[in-house]
């Protein structure tokens, strides 16, 4: 009966993985391509579209994306309070995806090997 649940937890603990890795890369190659984007329109000179990436506030494009991004920030939730002073997206997501991945991928992992070792 518990080798089920065993199966369950770590079928979700990858799930959970897999979506903050996922959210993650799409947050990173959004910021990296705003950068671009501005980096661009410093070294030319051009005020137009320098203020296009500041004025859009990260909204996912598709609804793919915002299931994504929303299941992503419940999953990292309870580690907000860890990044609650931070001003920094980066360090933000960053940290809110480590722990994630510790606490979904080790942790749950390692609660369901013991499920499986006690059958």
């Amino acid at each position: 009966m518990l080798l089920p649940l065993a199966t369950l937890l770590r079928l979700a603990s990858r799930i959970a993985c897999l979506i903050v890795i996922v959210s993650f890369a799409i947050f990173a190659l959004e910021q990296t391509s705003e950068a671009s984007s501005h980096q661009q329109n410093e070294v030319t000179g051009s005020a137009i579209g320098a203020a296009a990436p500041h004025s859009k506030k990260h909204a996912p494009e598709g609804t793919v994306h915002r299931v994504i991004d929303e299941v992503a920030s419940a999953l990292t939730s309870p580690f907000s309070g860890i990044t609650a002073g931070s001003t920094s997206q980066w360090a933000i997501r960053g940290v809110g995806t480590v722990l994630a991945l510790l606490v979904y991928g080790i942790g749950i992992g390692y609660l369901a090997r013991m499920l499986r070792i006690r059958v």
